[in-house]
């Protein structure tokens, strides 16, 4: 592993592995489990890594082998029905009892003194958070790394099905725990047959021959977009965040698909007064993992040995550090997000952008959009490789794309926090989603996109509708010359399923009306400013 990454710490000890033990779940069905360990005499604390994606490559190198090597028992284990374990995989439902059977295991093995870790990225962090609803005497910290809590949240956004997520977590559950060479092989099935499941008609069940079968779960998530609906009843793990007093590190990245998931258990955490860290670098989901795990490995370490070991001696000073975009620089904060004033820039006519308030809420510009030919998506915050920042210049000069560009700054202006954007829309059919999306374009002309999001807009035919629209988070310098823009658009296809314009769901939809999306002239890029950030005059806006 040190051949692969650099800059990790030094190892301690050398390790042990004691593969394909079985602790029994919450029903006895056999949960296979492997233990690593250091070859060394004394006590060591224990970490708990409970995994629907097998135990095989990354996890043994990455969790088993080199945090056993730093001085910790490490429980490597299958979640049911997956990577040999009993019983069938039901998605988040099983995780908090299975995860207290396996502690009550833990209790009876020799080399368990009572001191136990969590850690883990994505599904690896939903574990966590359902072990941690009712944590046990003995957990002491735990380290969330890309953590997901709120399944619904991954899979849908205000009812838009978030649709590349989908198909890419079908793949990952149904493959990943059968190995790497399977995992890979279905990984590049479904590239290839990507356009032909996300433009099919209708879209339910097309993902069958991608994916090499019908997933139920999988037609479960895609078929329930409401957040009230029964289905989705306990699946959200948030609440353990505010009542939790067991120290946790939060892990993330600016264009990981569950960003926006670890800002919210970074504040329930923070208002319940519980002892937490925040690390957020350039990362993607899975670059995390890749060009982050430096970084997001030596953050777990010293977490866990202050908690674990007693060492605190690996802590920074702060309880956040943040990568600032643009400036390709690491801070140290404080809290998150930190101090700021949040300013609003407004479009205009002319396709500026611009802080000079409107005189009135008239019909500022409209655009179509033709769900037969779907605004494409482009990088941003997706589980799958094409994530993170793009050049959106082919985006951008797309005839369904509106575009509102400010003026050449001339000192940098620094944007910190939640962006949103607040907008007022009338549609011709009433029935439409709203793509918007923040950019940083160079003096060059390159624009490359900063945080983005979707609303849902469902309103009588012609009638303006009011609706903020959360953009995510971002930590960025727009440098001297460099400008903001503000990117408008019906949609991202296929991250977001396409909306037929009918109201018809779009799983089931063979009828696609085009929309006429007008944009009124209140509407605003609601932005952050930093207290070291600058603003412009209202002359140099002009």
């Amino acid at each position: 592993m040190r051949a692969t990454w650099r800059r990790l710490p030094a190892k301690r000890h050398d390790a042990g592995w004691e593969p394909g033990l079985v602790v029994p779940a919450a029903d006895g069905s056999p949960l296979l489990t492997d233990h690593y360990f250091p070859r060394a005499e004394g006590d060591f604390p224990t970490l708990l890594v409970r995994s629907p994606y097998g135990r095989g490559l990354p996890w043994s190198p990455m969790y088993g082998l080199l945090f056993a090597e730093q001085g910790f028992h490490v429980v490597l284990q299958s979640c049911r029905g997956t990577g040999g374990s009993g019983g069938a995989f039901d998605l988040w439902r099983n995780e908090a009892a299975d995860g207290q059977a396996t502690v009550a295991w833990l209790r009876g093995q020799p080399w368990f003194g009572g001191a136990l870790g969590t850690v883990g990225p994505s599904y690896l962090g939903y574990v966590q958070w359902a072990f941690a609803l009712d944590p046990p005497p003995e957990l002491k910290a735990m380290v969330m790394q890309m953590g997901l809590h709120d399944p619904y949240a991954l899979f849908h956004t205000h009812g838009a099905l978030r649709l590349e997520n989908a198909l890419a977590v079908g793949v990952g559950m149904t493959y990943q725990h059968q190995g790497m060479a399977p995992f890979l092989r279905a990984a590049l099935r479904l590239r290839r047959r990507l356009r032909d499941v996300t433009t099919a008609q209708p879209l339910r069940g097309a993902y069958v021959p991608a994916l090499g079968g019908e997933l139920p779960w999988l037609d479960d998530v895609m078929t329930h977009p409401d957040a009230e609906d029964a289905y989705w009843h306990g699946a959200s793990s948030a609440q353990a965040a505010e009542r939790l007093d067991v120290p946790t590190s939060l892990i993330t990245g600016w264009h990981d698909a569950l960003a926006d998931q670890t800002f919210e258990q970074y504040d329930r955490l923070r208002r319940a007064g519980c002892e937490t860290a925040l690390l957020v670098g350039p990362w993607t989901h899975t670059s995390a993992l890749q060009q982050g795990w430096p970084e997001v490995f030596t953050e777990s370490l010293s977490w866990l040995r202050a908690h674990l070991h007693a060492d605190p001696s690996g802590l920074r000073p702060t309880a956040v550090r943040v990568h600032i975009g643009g400036e390709n620089a690491w801070r140290d904060l404080e809290d998150w997000p930190p101090a700021t004033a949040i300013d609003p820039w407004f479009p205009t006519a002319q396709g500026h952008l611009t802080q000079q308030p409107p005189a009135d809420s008239a019909p500022l510009t409209s655009f179509r959009y033709d769900p037969a030919d779907p605004t494409p998506s482009l990088g941003g915050p997706l589980l799958s490789r094409t994530a993170g920042p793009r050049d959106n210049g082919t985006l951008e000069a797309r005839d369904d794309v509106l575009t509102f560009t400010g003026p050449p700054l001339t000192e940098p202006l620094d944007i910190f926090g939640p962006v949103s954007a607040r907008l007022r829309i009338s549609t011709d059919t009433g029935h439409a989603d709203v793509f918007t999306r923040l950019c940083d374009v160079d003096p060059q002309g390159r624009s490359v996109n900063i945080c983005d999001g979707l609303g849902r807009i469902r309103t009588a035919a012609h009638v303006p509708a009011q609706v903020t629209v959360p953009m995510s988070s971002t930590a960025h310098r727009f440098a001297v010359g460099h400008r903001l823009r503000w990117q408008i658009s019906g949609g991202a296809h296929p991250r977001y399923a396409r909306n037929p314009g009918t109201g018809q769901s779009p799983l089931d939809a063979t009828t696609f009306t085009p929309v006429h999306i007008t944009l009124h002239t209140d509407s605003a890029l609601m932005l952050p400013m930093h207290a070291h950030g600058s603003r412009l005059s209202p002359a140099e806006n002009g």
